[in-house]
């Protein structure tokens, strides 16, 4: 979603620009992230079963698309300037009842709102708040606007279809197949949503400002990190005493989110951001922004929130006084989110590096299959146990991805600090000139 050639501004809605940034008024929009991604996780771990954690997976898929649905308008517009704050708050409180509406969204509870008509209702309005200023925006450019009726199809269908799925499964509460068709109508949405906009994408979406696109998904990766932070400490039950188990799961746990932001930040977040500046074609950078960022992004997402699940479960278990020293085995189900979690977010680390940089990060390959092989053997062992097998074996993954740079490493931190530097020096000129 990108300015046009000849499109005409006006002082309601300003371009954005190449060297553009993410502004405040979008990272006060990321904070609602928070909330969303610790939601998401208590949904899970209220009822974990396989239905349960696709429903929450869905979930987070439809809330991702509806952030970079933003993260697309922050790139063509300046989010901080002329009418866009009034649709930053509006867009805001949308998305809170949003996510205050996800323990009901697939199955009404009694005595309040229509859970699922709330969810749909506010997933449209956010929608419908993004296209408003693409409207705007196109309005002189007689081709864009012509295809702006297609384009706000595509959430008006996926929000029918949540409609739908919220009411007609509920008729059939007695039969096999209700949940399976909700399942079904939900997946239907999301890929209405994510087929039919990434192919009209190729038509009127230009990528204004690379460092505005890899800084925003940056920070969304940052966040998700921090949510597993959180969930170290909401884990334990209200009222339980900080004891030795407790202390030491939740050092582990720092230490894995640790080495998970050195693996994504220390180099990587670096050499893709200048991958996408390096692309001057703008079919070229349009496709990694689509799949680097959109579609590779949201497992790192999804991978992260599901170790903050297991991370929760973990904490709780360790905190009861009647679980022993070293908790009870995990099991073959929370082994599989906790290493396959992990696993995910590394893998999708080395999908990035692929596709962007044509590279195959190897050690984090590695560790990838070390983890499936481990996962299995680990499951009847103590939980805490296999924490720490956990935090060995990614530890010693990125550290050896580190140490074996040979170089990259050192050539992307330079380019990456002498852009700072002539940035930095750039503005401070401007100052002394003008303030």
């Amino acid at each position: 979603m990108g300015n046009g050639g000849g499109t005409r501004w006006s002082r309601v809605v300003l371009p954005g620009a190449p060297g553009s940034r993410t502004t405040r008024l979008e990272l006060f929009y990321d904070l609602v992230f928070v909330f969303a991604f610790i939601n998401v996780t208590t949904l899970t771990a209220t009822l974990l079963s396989p239905v349960n954690l696709y429903r929450c997976l869905l979930m987070l898929a439809l809330l991702w698309w509806s952030w970079t649905g933003f993260a697309r308008l922050g790139n063509a517009v300046r989010a901080d300037q002329g009418v866009l704050p009034v649709v930053g708050v509006v867009t805001v409180a949308a998305t809170f009842l949003l996510v205050l509406s996800v323990p009901s969204a697939f199955a009404d509870q009694p005595g309040g709102l229509n859970g699922p008509l709330v969810f749909a209702a506010c997933y449209f309005v956010i929608r419908m708040a993004q296209l408003a200023v693409f409207a705007w925006v196109d309005r002189s450019d007689p081709t864009r606007r012509h295809g702006l009726l297609l384009r706000a199809l595509l959430p008006s269908l996926a929000t029918v279809l949540l409609v739908v799925a919220g009411i007609v499964p509920l008729r059939f509460a007695e039969r096999p197949y209700a949940v399976a068709l909700q399942l079904a109508l939900w997946t239907v949405a999301l890929l209405v949503e994510y087929v039919g906009g990434t192919t009209l994408a190729r038509r009127w979406w230009v990528v204004v400002s690379a460092g505005h696109w890899a800084e925003r998904h940056a920070l969304m990766v940052l966040i998700a990190l921090g949510e597993s932070i959180i969930a170290l400490g909401l884990g334990p039950k209200t009222g339980l005493p900080l004891v030795g188990p407790v202390a030491v799961a939740a050092l582990l746990g720092v230490l894995v989110v640790a080495v998970l932001w050195w693996a994504y930040f220390d180099t990587l977040a670096y050499a893709l951001e200048q991958a996408l500046h390096h692309a001057r074609d703008p079919a070229a950078r349009l496709r990694l922004c689509r799949d680097v960022y959109t579609f590779l992004h949201l497992p790192l997402i999804a991978g992260t929130i599901l170790f903050a699940l297991g991370l929760k479960d973990l904490l709780a278990d360790a905190a009861s006084p009647d679980t022993p020293t070293w908790g009870p085995p995990l099991g073959g189900f929370w082994v599989g989110i906790m290493f396959g979690g992990v696993g995910l977010y590394l893998l999708s680390l080395v999908a990035c590096a692929l596709v962007a940089l044509r590279e195959v990060h190897w050690p984090l390959v590695i560790t990838v299959v070390a983890l499936a092989v481990v996962a299995p053997v680990v499951a009847p062992i103590p939980e805490l146990a296999s924490l720490i097998v956990l935090a060995v074996l990614v530890t010693a993954g990125v550290a050896a991805e580190t140490f074996q740079e040979d170089g990259r490493r050192r050539r992307i931190r330079r380019l990456a600090l002498e852009e700072q530097l002539a940035a930095e020096a750039d503005q401070s000129r401007w100052r002394q000139e003008h303030l």
